[in-house]
């Protein structure tokens, strides 16, 4: 069950049939979870995190209240152990704050990205974490972005909502890309970006950080974009097999087909792949033009 409007085995909902039987939706949950506990822990997870994500600006109290509002039994405690593990709880902005080498009092950074004209790539990359449910876990997928040409240059799936996860695909994006010093890195204010290794690796590459106001989830409207694109074309029509069916399933949807193949209306409905090769293209015949222009030159000035 991913959520309780959906449709069960023969046609019911959750809701329909409890009241079909004459039976609360809270007795319900309470019989599962001590049927079948795993199945109903990750079905409580899921529908926290798509509370979460629809309301952004909640915290755990409140996404409790709408939890048991929606029947679930489950007290303040238990949503925020589920919240923290599954880093849906932002960090707090912490007045003056500015060390990187303390365990849990990380730096929070400006929003640099809201007023950027971009003309080129590598000028600014947005990231992101979202979860993928499978029968009986969930999975993390970490994305980079790039902004300019809408390709997601680097990506990491994991089982764990370790800082590695947002490390791996950080790696990934600088060996592919390599992009010179004064990139903007935009991020939400998770502990996987503000860790101090993150920030590290971000300093020693010369990319500058930048990360989304709390609450505020147009401040990475980019990365959330590429989400939901991949929730609807990718990922709900699938039932993935195992961890390694999803990964490869993923890699396949990332690489191939949104990358490759996927038209885009913010790149006059071309890919990413088939846009950023116009513009290699295009800086490349500007570069023989002016060594030509400056070859003719010297040529006149020698005569």
């Amino acid at each position: 069950m991913k959520r309780e409007m959906q449709v069960q085995g023969g046609g019911l909902t959750i809701r329909e049939m409890c009241e079909s039987a004459r039976v609360s939706r809270a007795g319900y949950y309470r019989c599962w979870r001590k049927q079948e506990p795993k199945q109903e822990k990750n079905a409580l997870r899921d529908a926290i995190q798509r509370l979460a994500l629809k309301h952004r600006h909640y915290g755990y109290r409140r996404i409790g209240r709408l939890l048991i509002r929606d029947g679930w039994l489950v007290n303040h405690k238990r949503v925020l152990r589920l919240m923290r593990d599954d880093n849906l709880l932002s960090i707090r902005r912490r007045r003056f704050v500015v060390t990187t080498d303390s365990e849990h009092q990380w730096r929070v950074y400006p929003n640099l990205a809201r007023r950027m004209e971009l003309s080129h790539i590598n000028q600014l990359w947005v990231s992101d974490i979202t979860y993928v449910r499978l029968q009986q876990e969930f999975i993390y997928l970490a994305v980079i972005l790039d902004v300019y040409s809408r390709r997601i240059v680097g990506w990491s799936i994991s089982r764990t909502l370790v800082s590695k996860i947002a490390s791996d695909a950080l790696e990934s994006a600088l060996k592919k890309r390599q992009p010179a010093a004064g990139l903007i890195h935009h991020s939400d204010r998770g502990v996987q970006y503000a860790s101090d290794d993150y920030v590290k690796r971000l300093e020693a590459a010369g990319i500058i950080m930048s990360m989304s106001r709390p609450g505020n989830p147009y401040d990475n409207a980019w990365a959330e974009s590429f989400m939901k694109t991949l929730k609807v074309e990718e990922v709900d029509g699938q039932r993935y097999r195992n961890f390694e069916h999803a990964r490869s399933s993923i890699q396949l949807f990332v690489e191939d087909v949104y990358n490759a193949e996927r038209l885009h209306s913010a790149l006059d409905y071309r890919s990413p792949v088939e846009f950023e090769a116009e513009i290699a293209s295009i800086t490349a015949d500007s570069q023989v033009m002016s060594a030509l222009f400056t070859t003719t030159r010297h040529a006149r000035v020698a005569r």
